[in-house]
This record gives C-alpha cells, structure tokens and sequence, in this order.
C-alpha cells in the first residue's frame, strides 16, 4: 500500500512546459546540444547527426552540489556511449541535491516530453542511469512501462530507498558506540554539517587509537580500510542529515535492526547489540522515505543491471531484495544482473558502458536476455 502512496507524487509532470529562459544551443556537424532550465531544474539535450530516432533518458546520481550544465562540457562517461551508438540523450540536473527522487522522476518526466514536442516523437525511449540514477532507473520502469522499451542500471541503488539508507544509518549509530563524541549527534543531524578533510583526519585517528573498534567497524560494513570506513561515515552522516531535513523528522529506526558480524567471535556482536543507541523513526518522515520509493517488483519491460563487485558505496549484493520483489510479482524474465570485476563506485569503462547497451538493446529487439554473470 505504502508504495502506491508515491504515484500521484511522482507523477506530476502532466504538460511539456516550455524553458523558464532562452535555452541555449549549439549545432555542430556532430549534431545537436540544448542546455536549459526546466521547471527550476537544469538540463541537457544531445542530439546526434547520425541520430536514430532512439532516445535514452539519462539519470544521474546522488550529488551534494546542484548539477550544471555547459554547451561546452562533456556528456558525461556513462551517457557518452549511447551517444555514439546514434541515440538522442537528455539529461535532468533536479532542482533538489542529495536523495532527489521525488522530484527527478516528476521533472526528467517534464523533460522529456519538453523533448517529444520539440524533436519529434522517439521510435524508442530507454531508461539509464547510474547510483541513485539506477535506482530512478527502476522508478520509471515501474511507473511508466509505456513508455520506456528497456532499462540501463549501472551501479544503482536498486530496491527499497528505506532499506540501503536506513542501513547507513544503523552503521552510523555503530560508528558512535565505538567512537563516542567524534561525530555530530545523529538524531537530528546538525544543519551546517559539513563533510571535510578534517573530519576525516579526525576519524582516521580515533580508529588506529582503538584498532578492535576500527576492525569491527570494516567488518560490518564490509569496507576494506580504515580510509573507507571514515570517508563512509561522513557520507553517511551527511545523507542522513538530508533525508531528515526532507522527511521533516527523522524517518531512520535501528530499534529493531540486529548487528551481526563484527568478527568472528559472536560476543562482539552481542556487545555492540547491547550497548549501540536506538533511535525511533518519526511515523510522518518514514511515510515519507517510504513512498520515494518503494517498489512494486512490476517490471513489466527488460531491465539490465551491472555493478562492480567490490563497490563501497552500493554493495553489489544490493539488487537481490529487489530481484525477489520482482520474481514475486511474477516478472523475473525481465531481470538480469552482470558484473565486472572490478573495485570502485560505478569505476566502469566507457567500452564497459557501451557493451552493456548493446546487451541491453538486443535483448529488447530480438527478446532474448542476456547470460547473467560477467559482463563480456
């Protein structure tokens, strides 16, 4: 029930509104860019000259400083292959940061349809993006599976919003039994937090200081080093901070939620169990998170995943809840996840990239899926 709350949020976008100023546009042999300003959000159109009537609707990912875009910048690593492969690609910079998917999908909508009027109808519209773009990915499969023929996941946060962040909210709290008074309070998260060099250095040096709480630490989030764990902590903390300030309260609950694997040794865990914070969510706030977004598992169209197998922002293990949401509503021939073997948030190749796409594409031109596994 929680998840239809989100359709009547989220599908806002009715008309195809024209630009809030002069677009600005540049034509070169190579073809066509357009940046301008859409409902309040930035944004970017590419046509090529060799265009194919194909469209991609590009997603990008979680960002703590409004998106920019210049005739003169690049497209982008992850958008520039499917350029190159004749397809138009148009790109919403949100008018929000941070955790935007109640209004990246509503306004990429706008934009898109902003493009329908003005170039033409696409013969086919695909779906890709990356990080939080993947997880908008899902968003726009499930919300509008007329539209979009076939989608593109690169890395993304792929399932229920709550879970991955409320996850990083319980590591956060984790983070403050071992480490008491190094980081900000939790609940709520100050308004001028600020991620920085310093704050870093400050964890880094309270972790060699109590190497057991350090260890333990790297072991339950699963990060490979002292630098990873301090730089996720911030990150962490910053992201919580947003989603509070969004929410109007704190939509986080680590009340029930079981620490395990510290170390191989259980009686850390029951330590960390019995002594760790629990913070309560408020009901509104988590309403909130809860409806951007939880997904039905309707995949009704083909949706390629790729992720990398060491990634210390979004675990690769992250899309298996969402696999069982959709094997359960029946839909499970429309999903595929491929890997690289690789460590790195999203650190995939250009030629990765495009391999992917071509996967993609010929899975929704001839119906047939591609080999789960390594992406060859």
């Amino acid at each position: 029930m929680l998840a239809g709350v989100c359709l009547p949020v989220m599908l806002r976008a009715q008309a195809a509104p024209t630009p809030t100023s002069e677009p600005e546009v540049l034509q070169t042999p190579a073809g066509i860019t357009e940046v301008g300003v859409l409902t309040g959000a930035e944004y970017r159109i590419d046509v090529p000259s060799n265009w194919n009537h194909g469209l991609v609707v590009f997603y990008h990912g979680y960002s703590e400083r409004p998106f920019r875009y210049r005739l003169d910048g690049s497209i982008g690593l992850q958008a520039e292959p499917m350029l190159r492969r004749g397809y138009a690609v148009i790109q919403s910079g949100y008018s929000q940061t941070g955790w935007a998917l109640q209004v990246a999908y509503p306004e990429t909508e706008t934009l898109r349809k902003y493009f329908v009027k003005k170039y033409g109808q696409p013969r086919e519209t695909i779906a890709a993006g990356g990080s939080m773009g993947g997880a908008l990915v899902m968003v726009s499969m499930e919300l509008n599976k007329n539209t979009y023929t076939g989608g593109l996941d690169l890395c993304g946060a792929v399932g229920p919003s709550y879970v991955h962040l409320n996850r990083r909210f319980a590591w956060r709290a984790a983070f403050d039994y071992y480490f008491p008074g190094i980081m900000p309070p939790l609940v709520p998260v100050p308004v001028n937090f600020e991620e920085s060099e310093a704050l870093r250095q400050r964890v880094l040096i309270a972790m060699r200081a109590n190497a057991a709480g350090a260890s333990a630490m790297r072991n339950l989030t699963g990060l490979h080093s002292d630098i990873e764990v301090a730089r996720a902590v911030g990150y962490y903390t910053y992201v919580v901070g947003d989603l509070q300030r969004k929410a109007g309260g704190n939509p986080f609950d680590n009340r029930n939620y079981l620490y395990t694997g510290t170390s191989t040794d259980s009686k850390t865990d029951y330590a960390l169990n019995d002594g760790v914070r629990r913070y309560a969510a408020d009901f509104k706030a988590r309403a909130y998170l809860l409806s951007h977004y939880s997904p039905s598992g309707r995949l009704t169209r083909p949706m390629l995943a790729v992720h990398t197998i060491y990634d210390p922002l979004i675990p690769a293990t992250t899309l298996s809840l969402y696999d069982a949401e959709v094997a359960e509503a029946g839909y499970s021939q429309n999903l595929v996840q491929q890997y690289v073997n690789r460590e790195g948030h999203c650190t995939f190749s250009g030629d990765e990239v495009g391999r992917a796409f071509d996967e993609l594409l010929r899975w929704v031109h001839t119906g047939v899926a591609p080999q789960s596994g390594l992406l060859k």
